[in-house]
């Protein structure tokens, strides 16, 4: 009997493009599908996690490898100075405001980690230069201004201060002598936070003026710091203004500093250690003390500029580039009585009637960015008269705030009788 061939089933597989019609007659394998990989996978050296402890392993990566640091770093002694920064981050301690052989390199990571600011004066170790580098190396930091490192951070920031008129005045009298203390309480009284300008011809008596002027505030405010910076001065007279300021300075709290640049020395030079004498003394600011700036001159300072930075392209009139204004007008321009506390007073002197346009524009800048005003004559000079103060034409803004009710009166009286006078006899009369 013949065996029936059984029928076929056929099934459909339809895809998403077109369906196929075939008989299964054969078992269907499935395709290997490879597994695909991880990006990162795990390497072989990773620490599983210990389940048993609960706890993920203290490091996923091979040790590295550990390197040696020698113990003897050679000879170390301390140093002092003054942070002078850089356009790239790192730092350099100045021990005279001025670059020397024992300046000590500072890292910009020491820089940052210590919230170290231009003009800090910090204390600590440093080793000696090798054959191959320029610098010390700085090894540890021990005081920051007289503080300890950790306290970097708590300060403000000097352009956070607020600024006031000035209302605490500084009395320069100390008795009969010297006359010019005594003239400049009356004519031009000088207050904490004081934007004074001495404006000077030649040999008018104006560097003994100054020193004058540091004796009184020395004898009378210990508390007050004293700072002379001389910008292109002769050698003798660097000399003799520093021991002066030494000298007066032993019984203050804080011993005078005298930042100084020869006439011969370059231009870039004399601008740096102004800047880091203004940085200096804004650090002082923002503790809260009161700083005094003498500053001997604001036009060598201007002319230094004028010699230091790129040309603008612009000329003014004697030769004197615009852009070259900015730098001294900022330094100027620091002084100020703060609200919270502290103050910067600067009194800087500006030459006249020396035969430069250069000289007379510079004056003509600065002369409205003051509130003090302290001139002096070459003809009284000229007949020995001294000290030779202009009294009509010295004055300070604001002076009602300086004196009391009944002091103020007596200040009006007096300038209305010397008004009386001629120009040669106002100054005569008076001392």
């Amino acid at each position: 009997m013949p065996v029936k061939a059984k029928k076929v089933e056929k099934t459909e597989v339809v895809t998403q493009e077109n369906p196929v019609v075939s008989p299964v007659t054969t078992p269907v394998v499935a395709p290997v599908v490879p597994v695909a990989q991880p990006m990162n996978p795990r390497p072989a050296f990773v620490r599983p996690f210990d389940h048993a402890q609960g706890k993920p392993p203290m490091n996923n990566y091979p040790p590295r490898p550990t390197y040696n640091v020698p113990q003897n770093l050679g000879e170390v002694e301390s140093i002092t100075g003054y942070l002078d920064d850089s356009t790239d981050g790192h730092g350099v301690l100045r021990p005279h405001f001025s670059p020397s052989e024992k300046d000590t390199y500072i890292s910009s990571m020491v820089v940052r980690r210590l919230g170290l600011r231009p003009g800090d004066y910090v204390e600590g170790t440093a080793r000696k230069p090798k054959e191959n580098e320029r610098y010390y190396a700085l090894v540890t930091v021990t005081k920051v201004n007289g503080k300890a490192p950790s306290e970097t951070h708590k300060r403000i920031k000097f352009h956070n201060l607020t600024p006031i008129y000035p209302i605490q005045r500084i009395s320069l009298e100390m008795g009969a002598q010297p006359l010019s203390n005594r003239v400049i309480d009356l004519v031009a009284p000088i207050g904490r936070g004081q934007r004074g300008m001495i404006v000077a011809p030649p040999k008018a008596g104006k560097t003994t003026i100054m020193k004058d002027m540091v004796t009184g505030i020395a004898k009378n405010y210990p508390e007050i710091h004293l700072m002379a910076v001389l910008i292109g001065e002769r050698p003798e007279e660097v000399t003799d203004i520093r021991r002066h300021l030494e000298m007066v300075t032993k019984e203050s709290e804080i011993r005078g500093e005298c930042a100084a640049s020869n006439f011969d020395e370059p231009a870039e030079d004399q601008t740096r250690v102004a800047e880091i004498a203004l940085e200096r003394a804004k650090r002082l600011v923002e503790e809260g003390k009161d700083v005094v700036i003498l500053l001997d001159s604001i036009t060598r300072l201007a002319r230094a500029y004028n010699l230091a930075i790129p040309t603008s392209g612009r000329t003014l009139s004697g030769g004197f580039d615009p852009a070259a204004l900015y730098p001294p007008k900022r330094f100027f321009g620091a002084a100020r009585k703060m609200e919270d506390g502290g103050s910067l007073t600067i009194i800087g002197t500006a030459l006249v009637d020396t035969g430069s346009r250069m000289d007379e524009l510079i004056y003509e800048e600065f002369k409205g960015t003051g509130n003090m005003e302290l001139v002096l004559d070459r003809r009284l000079s000229e007949r020995r008269i001294f000290p030779a103060i202009d009294v009509y034409k010295s004055g300070t803004r604001k002076e009602d705030l300086l004196f009391s009710g009944s002091e103020y009166q007596n200040i009006v009286v007096m300038r209305r009788m010397l008004d009386m006078l001629n120009d040669d006899e106002r100054t005569s009369v008076l001392v």
